[in-house]
């Protein structure tokens, strides 16, 4: 297909034609059109521009130097299709390996401080099913922690036929060790069976409960392929498994396959990242006379008393893998690794979550102050003039901007982008731009197409390679491309190094890694024999080229927008005759299916005999193909989903050594179990529906599950062309949420918030909540910094013993003590949503009027949400800090304080506040704020060195039942600024800013009524 460049000019005009009958390749392959990076070689789009100099380029340290290069030759559609695949889930005549396999015999227990080992022998024939069976397994029991029990089972020899098996190092990802804690209390317990064959379970001590169980069922240990089988009650309730686009229950009728895929974002397939972890939650309805407890498991009533007891699992296996639920139980299948089991026994949803983070993952990265304000990105921001008007209209309109983003081609010049940026910092605000994660290789016939980034990555020796040990070229944005090898000594270094050469000409606030599933746009090192091609254009059309203009509008347009959604649609519909008229069919489509017979001893992992249900089909399709090879002679096939995560890690200790001293701002595509450690994460490739919208709720929980609680989606959508009522609602919607940024695609219309009039006013009326509340909110990162907490939050995790809310997703809270309740449906002026704990005593507070809102228990209410409102709620028993909003965090940083406590039934209220400086990842001094409401007085108690200077000039009591005949303030009667609200029920102070000029928080005080 490619030529080399000693071939005939007649060859390769022959070629060409032959080429140009291939068309753009169909959408279900690549639906996920995205931004040209800024860290790669500028691909030039349809009018074939040239790039500008290198010298005067923003170019990232993994960017091309070409200089007056254009994109001259497009790949064929063809250069991405796989082997024809059927997943074994769907295959008819997949071979049942419980049915086929033997199992295995335990022998020779030897037990210890904290648990067991044992051999586990094959208990027959080998069986061979997807791989070679491995004779001998070691088995190893550990109660590790007061809430942690480890059971590991691998390979107890590594010979000659298993010598590359791939055992997940802790240097590479941290594995949980031993702890010197008492671990006798742990709620677990763990009993086993040699009863036909060994199976195992676990149990929670404190109900009898089996919380996991492979009763009657084989383990199948083979080279390519791990199964076992644990058993779920009915109906059972388990979060988790990600990432895809699901419910945040995950139901009985689940494959959730896991494998790093660059493909947008289906539902219910899998997307970026490798998360093996899961919450379990179950029910159990109390006797009120005995207190027994009998487990849920249909549906509740609502006279009944519960309590739950939650669970989690944690796999620690960075292979392709697949848990499969069913209804009454998860069958594991992994294409390698170990079985590393972790159970932690909770038996909160709360404490699992945080014993998972702190116990074994790692607690997610703080983050810097500013990150947690609103961000605005685009690809299609052409130059610096366009983002200076950007930024200008933001200011225009008053909206706040926090920071700006660019994912375009790399042609902005540095003088330019200089004043630019020093103009941001100038006001307090941010420039954050992409790092795609493949690095442009330069033309070896142009002289002038060198990239010292690639040259000194060359010398190093740190990109990934083929089995022949030449360095394999894939295409990505950039044209072709070579992979970093993060398993090459030198890796971190070279990185590191680019990123602090580069940052000397583009001081950037933070970073935005992409494409690091690894992604690549061609099955297999295409680019070997073709270098002299380069740059090329990708095999498939850009948005907005001939044939690939989006028309795509949210649902409900065509009622708002008719006469617009009729012209859409009529365009669409010629654009897809065009298209069709000259269509290629994706090979595989007439191919027979590829179903790989095992042979001893040997591991194809290019085409493994079990067939993951990956939504791209054949591993290598859209990324780098298995059998690539790293430094250590690991094949791509046992790290593929660890990419991410070591990308994210060498950017932060890249960026340490970059901006000295400050905490790194990084947000990453492609994730794995503990990566929150170093960076955050977005949704990808989203789209403008109300669909999508509703599914980054989900999205949001399940990261907040895994240890990394900066998240958030591309509002308004990334795919397809927002429209107002939309964009409305997602604006609001997103502010509450950690990770705030509006994003969308090359091509489609803009959707920068003050596009329309109505987004102007929604925008700026949730982003006067989100800034008011940026205290709460750092203080509520900070806590899931230190101990593993929730940022966002399911109503069933603050809510345990309500069975009822065990699927409820279309509402969410901020913390603890903020429930969000969202529009997620087009043409509606109401919302439905519950007030949990109502039959418990817990009040509700309207966050507008401030009046407790009457709610009766498990009643769905109807609340009135007209375009521009989003329903926000305190819960009583908060106390919340705030400062003024402003136009930048910094701003907001510097006014003056105010406080809401949000009383319970009884009268009651706690909060806390943590401050530092909001940057520094070592702190000289910090500040804690303890906040007590009770019997009529509200305290505030201040710990630490931090000297907050800004006074206190409010608080706002809710609930407060009956007129106060005094307020005092530390025992001072105020005699104005004082104001009781006898139909709201609030009482407000005002004017304290004299009585506190030395600081709010200078002393302790308390406020009395």
């Amino acid at each position: 297909m490619f030529l080399s460049p000693s071939s005939s000019h007649r060859q390769m005009v022959f070629v060409i034609l032959l080429l140009c009958l291939l068309v753009v390749i169909d959408s279900m392959f690549f639906p996920s059109f995205r931004r040209v990076a800024l860290f790669a070689l500028p691909v030039a789009v349809a009018n074939s521009q040239a790039t500008t100099a290198a010298s005067s380029a923003v170019a990232s340290p993994l960017s091309s130097t070409s200089s007056g290069t254009i994109a001259s030759y497009t790949l064929p559609a063809s250069i991405d299709y796989g082997a024809n695949l059927i997943p074994n889930v769907e295959d008819p005549e997949a071979k049942d390996a419980q049915v086929m396999c033997p199992g295995y015999k335990a022998s020779n227990v030897e037990h210890n401080k904290y648990g067991f080992t044992a051999t586990l022998n094959l208990a027959g024939q080998a069986c061979n099913v997807y791989g070679t069976d491995v004779d001998v397994l070691n088995l190893t029991v550990a109660y590790q922690s007061a809430h942690r029990l480890a059971v590991e089972i691998s390979p107890a020899h590594i010979t000659a036929e298993n010598a590359s098996w791939y055992i997940l190092p802790s240097e590479q990802v941290y594995k949980p060790e031993q702890s010197d804690e008492d671990t006798e209390d742990i709620d677990l317990q763990f009993v086993w069976s040699n009863d036909p064959t060994f199976s195992f379970a676990v149990l929670r001590k404190s109900t009898g409960d089996v919380l996991y169980s492979t009763e009657g069922t084989v383990l199948v240990y083979e080279d390519q392929f791990i199964e076992f089988v644990s058993t779920l009650p009915e109906n059972y309730n388990l979060e988790g498994l990600g990432e895809r686009l699901h419910g945040l229950r995950l139901g009985d009728n689940l494959t959730a396959t896991m494998y790093a895929a660059d493909n947008g974002n289906p539902v219910d397939r899998n997307l970026y990242g490798t998360h093996p972890f899961y919450l379990d939650t179950r029910y159990y309805e109390k006797d009120p006379e005995t207190s027994a407890l009998t487990l849920l498991t249909g549906n509740a009533s609502t006279n009944a008393s519960y309590i739950s007891y939650s669970h989690g699992v944690y796999l620690r296996n960075a292979h392709g893998q697949e848990p499969i639920l069913n209804a009454g139980n998860i069958t594991y299948r992994t294409l390698g690794g170990s079985i590393d089991l972790y159970f932690f026994d909770g038996p909160t949803p709360a404490e699992v979550t945080k014993q998972y983070q702190a116990e074994a993952i790692g607690l997610p990265a703080m983050q810097q102050y500013w990150a947690f304000g609103y961000h605005q990105c685009r690809w299609g921001y052409k130059n610096w003039t366009m983002m200076q008007d950007v930024v200008n209209n933001f200011a225009k309109f008053s909206i706040p901007l926090e920071t700006i983003w660019n994912n375009d081609p790399n042609t902005f010049p540095y003088d330019q982008g200089k004043q630019f940026i020093d103009g941001l910092h100038n006001n307090n605000q941010h420039y954050v731009t992409i790092v795609d994660s493949a690095i442009y290789i330069p033309n070896p016939d142009n002289a002038t197409d060198a990239y010292s980034v690639y040259s000194m990555g060359h010398d190093m020796d740190v990109f990934m390679k083929n089995p022949d040990g030449s360095e394999y070229i894939g295409a990505v944005w950039p044209s072709f491309t070579v992979f970093p090898d993060w398993q090459a000594v030198n890796s971190t270094q070279w990185w590191t190094e680019s990123l602090m050469k580069w940052y000397q000409n583009v001081q950037v606030d933070g970073i935005w890694i992409d494409m690091s599933e690894v992604s690549s746009f061609c099955v297999g090192s295409c680019g070997s024999d073709s270098l002299h091609l380069n740059p090329v254009h990708p095999p498939f059309a850009l948005p907005g080229e001939p044939g690939s203009v989006d028309y795509g509008y949210p649902e409900g347009f065509n009622v708002t927008n008719s006469t617009e959604a009729a012209a859409a649609s009529s365009a669409s519909a010629a654009q897809a005759s065009s298209n069709s008229a000259t269509q290629v069919s994706s090979s595989t489509s007439t191919q027979p299916y590829l179903r790989t017979t095992p042979t001893a001893g040997v591991r194809n992992v290019n085409h493994p005999p079990y067939v993951i249900n990956n939504q791209l089909g054949d591993l290598g399709v859209h990324a780098v193909v298995p059998n690539a090879t790293h430094s250590t002679g690991v094949e791509e096939y046992d790290v593929h989903n660890l990419f991410g995560y070591e990308i994210l890690n060498a950017t932060y200790i890249a960026l340490t050594q970059t901006i000295k001293a400050k905490r790194p701002f990084i947000i990453g595509r492609s994730t794995f179990a503990g990566a929150g450690q170093f960076a955050g994460h977005w949704g990808g490739d989203n789209y403008a529906t109300w669909e999508s919208m509703y599914f980054s709720i989900p999205q949001a929980l399940d990261f907040s599950l895994f240890g990394m609680p900066m998240f958030g989606a591309d509002t308004c959508g990334f795919s397809g062309n927002s429209d107002e009522e939309l964009c409305n609602r997602w604006m609001q919607m997103s502010a509450f949420f950690s990770f705030y940024r509006n994003h969308n695609t090359l091509g489609d219309n803009s959707q920068e918030p003050y596009i329309w009039g109505s987004v102007i006013d929604a925008s700026k009326k949730a982003m006067q909540i989100r800034y008011s509340l940026l205290p709460y909110i750092y203080t509520l990162f900070h806590s899931a910094h230190t101990t593993g907490s929730t940022f966002l939050r399911a109503m069933a995790w603050e809510f345990p013993n309500d069975p009822s809310l065990a699927s409820a997703d279309r509402q969410f809270m901020l913390g603890p003590s903020l429930l969000i309740t969202p529009v997620l449906l087009p043409g509606v002026t109401t919302v439905n949503g519950v007030f949990p704990g109502s039959k418990d005593g817990v009040v509700w507070y309207d966050w507008y009027n401030q009046t407790a809102v009457p709610a009766t228990p498990g009643a769905n209410v109807t609340m009135d949400a007209p375009l521009g409102h989003i329903n926000v709620h305190i819960r009583g028993g908060s106390v919340l800090p705030q400062q003024e909003a402003g136009l930048t965090t910094t701003v907001s940083r510097n006014t003056p304080w105010s406080v809401i406590a949000a009383l319970s039934a009884e009268g009651t209220a706690t909060g806390s506040l943590y401050v530092d400086d909001g940057e520094n990842i070592i702190q000289n001094s910090t500040l804690y704020v303890d906040f007590t409401a009770e019997n009529q007085r509200l305290y505030a108690s201040a710990r630490g060195l931090w000297q907050e200077k800004n006074a206190l000039a409010n608080i706002t009591v809710l609930g407060v039942q009956n007129a106060p005949k005094n307020v005092s303030l530390d025992g001072m009667a105020l005699m104005s600024g004082v104001n009781y609200n006898a139909t709201s029920k609030v009482l407000k102070v005002t004017g304290l800013q004299n009585a506190t000029s030395s600081g709010a928080w200078a002393k302790d005080w308390v406020l009395e009524w």
